[in-house]
């Protein structure tokens, strides 16, 4: 059978085995949680609280009328005990909002609401008001998501279940463990942005997790044309724009986002929020992780309140080594290294990675030589040589007419350079540059 994929990416080891088959564990409620106000692209949020207010499992404590933006809710039953500043796994510090659990285990959860009886804004509106966000890593706002422009139609949404990150199975056990929830989301979904075709895609790898899921298309499509698609294992396969192109053989435009080819792609964990939202009432306030890394010796897939502080998890839940080099929020090609035990779980936590000495070698970078491996291992099919060397001679224009905004920081580039040349840092960092440049250009009026 010819599995779907894209051009180039990449084959890293994959490093699965350790967590592949362990259930999902829940974690205890913590004494005391971390809740950033902002976790989600988009708009600052405001708190709706203040220390010494009482607050309940579920309530939403952290909005912001704009758009976008994601609301934030308490994730445990206690007192507010700060408002201030914490470390994030963006490496940027921002409030929080910290509470002292006081030992009950009140909830206050919306009122279930039929997604297919509702009207399409009480749908979104439910959506925002559960603080749903894409879980895969990206954190924007699934409210925004699923209400595309008028004039963009869409017409297939598909169900992200790739997971092509090394260590990470995470999306694959929530597949395995709860795939009612994830088709009932996918086919909210679809109903939503009123798409007749809805496909989860699943890489070769995890090819097991097809019939659990096929199990479930009888009893929740709800009339929605819904499939399995075999995508080979690749980095990134689980990429948005690379899972559209492996599905469809559509492709987006050059800074153009899904929707403008009548396309939407969601998480299965993102998936499984939505079923939440509508037919529990239940914000997004707990999400599921993989952790797991050479320095982790009780590898495992966990689920635990928003705002868990990782030194809390340690070494109750999880156990480590004494050879600990490096502590990374995510997987090991897009994720973050984070400076501290501090860092809470966010919404976007997908995994977390305690590598040893030898798993964080550092490299020294030298001169760029033309390979083309780059150029070869983009799924953008970009030229990071090219931008590269118009990043080093400061020319932000011409890095942006070779495509630099396109590059979606998969890693691969810097994976594959013989001249360990930190690629991927660099167009991070250029893209920030570039996007000061041009909102510099708008204030002046040129």
């Amino acid at each position: 059978m010819s599995l779907k994929t894209f051009r180039g990416g990449i084959h890293p080891p994959e490093y699965k085995e350790p967590t592949r088959d362990l259930p999902i564990e829940h974690v205890p409620t913590p004494s005391s949680v971390v809740i950033h106000l902002t976790q989600a692209i988009g708009a600052q949020n405001q708190p709706l609280v203040k220390v010494g207010d009482r607050v309940v499992k579920g309530q939403m404590i952290g909005d912001v009328q704009a758009c976008p933006a994601a609301t934030v809710h308490a994730s445990i039953t206690g007192i507010v005990k700060k408002i201030e500043p914490a470390p994030q796994s963006n490496l940027k510090d921002g409030i929080a909002i910290f509470i002292e659990a006081d030992g009950t285990d009140e909830t206050a959860y919306m009122a279930p609401l039929d997604a297919f009886a509702c009207s399409r804004e009480e749908a979104i509106k439910r959506l925002r008001d559960a603080g749903v966000v894409g879980m895969g890593g990206a954190s924007f706002p699934t409210d925004v998501k699923l209400a595309p422009p008028a004039d963009k139609p869409i017409d297939i949404i598909i169900a992200n279940g790739a997971e092509c990150e090394p260590y990470l199975t995470i999306d694959y056990r929530t597949m395995m463990e709860s795939p009612a929830d994830v088709v009932e989301g996918l086919a909210i979904a679809a109903h939503i942005v009123g798409a007749k075709k809805a496909y989860i895609a699943i890489e070769s790898n995890k090819a097991d997790a097809v019939p659990v899921i096929e199990k479930q298309f009888a009893g929740h499509s709800h009339g929605i044309l819904m499939g399995t698609i075999i995508a080979a294992t690749k980095y990134p396969e689980g990429g948005e724009k690379m899972l559209i192109k492996a599905v469809t053989g559509r492709e987006v435009p050059s800074k153009g986002l899904p929707f403008d080819i009548g396309v939407i792609c969601q998480n299965v964990g993102t998936l499984k929020a939505i079923k939440e939202a509508f037919v529990d009432g239940k914000p997004l306030i707990e999400r599921g992780f993989t952790v797991s890394g050479g320095a982790c010796t009780t590898p495992k897939n966990l689920y635990a309140p928003i705002g868990t502080v990782l030194a809390d998890l340690i070494p109750g839940v999880i156990q480590v080594s004494d050879d600990v080099r490096k502590i990374i929020f995510g997987g090991p090609m897009m994720g973050v290294a984070v400076p501290s035990l501090q860092t809470p779980i966010a919404k976007g936590t997908s995994g977390i990675l305690f590598f040893t000495t030898a798993e964080s070698k550092q490299y020294e970078e030298r001169l760029c030589i033309r390979c083309g491996r780059c150029a070869d291992a983009c799924s953008a099919q970009l030229m990071p040589m090219l931008m590269n060397a118009a990043l080093l001679s400061n020319d932000l224009d011409r890095a942006d007419a070779i495509g630099l905004i396109d590059c979606f920081e998969c890693g691969a580039c810097s994976y594959v350079c013989p001249a360990r040349i930190p690629l991927t840092q660099r167009f991070k960092l250029g893209k920030d540059l570039l996007r000061n440049q041009r909102a510099k250009e708008a204030r002046h009026g040129k």
